[in-house]
């Protein structure tokens, strides 16, 4: 080879070389990435700022706009997420809470009828009476041994009849009688006597009356304090005079009737006892006579016919 050609050679080659590193500029051109476009990138992300919190917005709306049965369950210690929820369709609505009822008052039940309560006598006024004949025996022992009867507190009691008392030479000065029953924890009964505000006489009943062969109808044993006057007057009474007469029934009499000095009196039923009340104009010599019906009205009791039943005044 010469050397013209020797020179020749190297310049093709220069120029392969020259035109290899233009190519590959160009393609470095190409493929460089293009400048980041900050401002639209900016501009996206504020619209999307935008969007969730119009979104979060809407959110608390519907949720302040939830039934009361919708509740929310918040995340447990790693989380902060809200669910709300509601309860499943065909699922009963919760009923409110029912406030719980105040007890009644404390004190003595009242009597079946207003009719017990007489001559004026108010309810009040019977509980008062009641109160003071149990704290009479609760200051007095009974028997020579000193023992007593626990009667219980009044409010354990029903009264049952009211009614003035007509004083007489065993008892002088009138007052009222105040009649009060209860059944546990033994069947109870008393008959109080109250003049000028104090406690001046008791008569008490512990467990039922009944006698081997009594019908369905029983005169109390101690009710002739109720209506009559003391022996000590016999043919001699202070008129007119308030009488009153009481005893237990059984569930199978619908009705009582009382006939004493020549009047009859529908007697009231109160829970197992009857109570029959009127006023005497007349001296009498004769019991009262009690008869009971049943629902039919049909007599199952006459106290004619009862040889447990005193029927004539002593």
């Amino acid at each position: 080879m010469n050397e013209e050609q020797g020179q020749q050679g190297t310049g093709t080659g220069g120029d392969f070389e020259e035109h290899l590193r233009e190519l590959l500029a160009e393609d470095a051109n190409a493929i460089r990435p293009a400048p980041v476009p900050y401002p639209a990138i900016r501009r996206r992300g504020t619209i999307e700022r935008r969007r969730r919190v119009a979104a979060a917005g809407a959110a608390l709306v519907t949720l302040a706009a939830m039934p009361v049965g919708a509740y929310a369950l918040a995340g447990g210690e790693g989380g902060g997420n809200t669910v709300a929820s509601t309860p499943p369709a065909g699922a009963a609505p919760r009923t409110p809470a029912t406030p719980t009822p105040s007890a009644p008052p404390a004190g003595p039940a009242r009597p079946a009828t207003e009719d017990q309560l007489l001559d004026g006598i108010t309810f009040g006024q019977a509980v008062d009476g009641l109160e003071k004949c149990l704290a009479y025996d609760r200051s007095h022992t009974r028997g020579p041994s000193g023992f007593r009867t626990d009667l219980g507190a009044a409010e354990e009691y029903r009264i049952i009849l009211a009614m003035n008392s007509t004083g007489d030479s065993n008892a002088p000065g009138d007052g009222m009688h105040v009649v009060a029953v209860k059944e546990r924890p033994k069947q109870t009964r008393l008959i109080c006597n109250v003049k000028d505000g104090k406690a001046k006489g008791l008569n008490t009943s512990v467990g039922s009356d009944d006698v081997p062969g009594a019908g369905p109808v029983t005169a109390d044993i101690s009710g002739g304090k109720l209506y009559r006057q003391s022996v000590l007057d016999r043919g001699n009474w202070k008129l007119p005079f308030r009488w009153g007469v009481l005893g237990t029934v059984e569930p199978s009499v619908a009705r009582v009737t009382v006939s004493y000095g020549g009047a009859t009196s529908r007697a009231a039923l109160d829970h197992g006892w009857f109570v029959a009340s009127g006023v005497l104009n007349r001296q009498v010599t004769v019991a009262p006579r009690i008869k009971g019906y049943d629902a039919d009205n049909k007599l199952v009791y006459d106290s004619d016919e009862d040889e447990n039943y005193e029927k004539r005044l002593p």
